[in-house]
């Protein structure tokens, strides 16, 4: 299939993407770093609909598996030799996830528990009597959404992490910034622009062709060239302009690598079946992994990648539903990790999962879970130092020290910045860019705080 835009579409596009940066470039410089030596690559992994981490990772040990068996309802309580153990911890995998095993085992998996999105640390005392130290509208999705994606607990989320984080890079012909997942949040910068690209098929401009007899296409097509070429009109006129030719330009340099062929492919198949992966976000990395091999024929000495994968908001038949979800997830993980390797560049690309939000530890009647707060994440690259679990498992005693509702709404104790935060850093970004990236990172940097101990430089 293409993604067929039409000229009022591309449009919206261009005034939300290339101009919009344009425009904010007329009245002051963008801080742009100078290129960095070597390569890195981060990719997110957004599980829109709050996934419930609890059942992501889960405690193997006697007492808290106990714990865990008897807390949560029936419905959705993991047998445990069923559990996809973590050898060397007291973890184990979703069953659906057993494919990721092997990627801990080879010291290529962290597990972070219990993190989410808080505007300082918190305790349930502080929770319960101040309010305004919680994030504000805690447990709705699109508010949850933009804290994870804009960093910002306490208010107005207008722009993103990852698109801050793109202002301060390298500028380049096509955009290092790239999201096969649709436009969202955490792309938005103040300076720059994202490359949004579908998970299949190519871009195309539709109204428009080369050559053609037709005059009121003809005179279409003349029009749109001269637009784009447009010079003494203004710097308003000329820098939308400049912005039109310049984004439909990069989108056919990307269509040339989205519809070519790629050796990467082949490492996204089932591993029982060796049948091709056709999931979404299976389609997706593949494309992530093909703008990685392509990295310099881009000019792209840092990369980073947005992907999306829905499904999440399990409220009833979360055993099926979250199973068939991990297995889609597991299985394209696992292709993205070899796929990597067979580059050469495992030890330079970190994946990662956020979520909306954990669900309540207590199940519901309807075979599910409600949303919560704090959750267990994943990260995935060869960076990292090998098989570790970070973070602390909350109390599982219902109404306990770390539950505000009585239900297992647990407060998160590691800051979704000193998740990201840490990605970040080994990413590349600088000390003095830290507080631009993540407006609040003076709370998270001090204190006994700071980013998560994941990589070993």
């Amino acid at each position: 299939m293409k993604m067929d835009l039409s000229r009022r579409e591309f449009g919206k596009l261009l005034a939300g993407a290339g101009a919009a940066a344009a425009f904010v470039q007329l009245g002051r410089s963008a801080a742009i770093a100078a290129p960095v030596s070597g390569y890195k690559a981060m990719v997110g992994i957004f599980l829109f609909g709050g996934n419930d981490g609890w059942n992501m990772v889960v405690p193997t040990d006697a007492t808290r598996y106990g714990l865990y068996a008897s807390t949560r309802a029936s419905g959705i309580v993991l047998p445990q030799a069923n559990l996809a153990a973590l050898a060397g911890s007291n973890y184990g995998l979703h069953p659906s996830l057993a494919p990721l095993k092997a990627v801990w085992e080879e010291g290529g998996l962290n597990v972070v528990l219990n993190a989410g999105t808080l505007f300082q640390p918190l305790t349930k005392a502080q929770y319960q009597s101040t309010p305004a130290l919680r994030p504000i509208n805690l447990f709705s999705h699109a508010d949850e959404q933009a804290h994870w994606q804009g960093v910002r607990g306490r208010d107005i989320n207008v722009d993103g992490f990852m698109g801050r984080l793109s202002d301060r890079a390298a500028a380049a012909s096509i955009p290092a910034l790239m999201s096969f997942g649709g436009a969202h949040l955490a792309l938005l910068g103040k300076a720059s622009s994202p490359l949004v690209l579908p998970s299949s098929g190519t871009v195309t401009l539709s109204g428009t062709a080369s050559n053609a007899a037709d005059p009121a296409l003809f005179a279409r097509n003349g029009a749109v060239s001269a637009f784009a070429d447009v010079a003494g009109q203004g710097a308003v006129t000329q820098a939308t302009g400049s912005g039109f030719s310049s984004s439909y330009a990069q989108v056919v340099q990307a269509n040339t690598i989205l519809s070519g062929t790629s050796n990467v492919d082949q490492y996204f198949v089932n591993p029982v079946t060796g049948s091709a992966l056709t999931s979404d976000v299976a389609r997706q990395l593949i494309r992530v992994a093909r703008m990685i091999e392509a990295r310099s024929t881009l000019g792209h000495s840092r990369q980073t990648f947005f992907v999306n994968h829905g499904g999440y908001d399990t409220h009833a038949n979360q055993i099926a539903a979250q199973g068939n979800l991990f297995t889609d997830l597991a299985n394209a993980m696992l292709g993205f990790n070899k796929a990597m390797k067979a580059l050469g560049l495992n030890e330079n690309v970190t994946c990662f999962t956020m979520s909306d939000f954990g669900r309540v530890y207590k199940g519901n009647a309807q075979g599910g879970s409600d949303h919560a707060w704090g959750s267990n994440h994943l990260v995935m690259g060869g960076a990292l130092h090998p098989r570790q679990v970070i973070g602390t498992y909350p109390s599982q005693i219902m109404g306990g020290v770390d539950d505000v509702a009585g239900d297992g709404r647990f407060i998160p104790t590691i800051s979704q910045e000193e998740y990201i935060g840490s990605i970040a850093r080994w990413h590349g970004v600088t000390d003095a860019d830290m507080p631009y990236v993540f407006p609040n990172w003076a709370t998270w940097s001090g204190g006994g705080r700071g980013p998560l101990g994941l990589f070993q430089s």
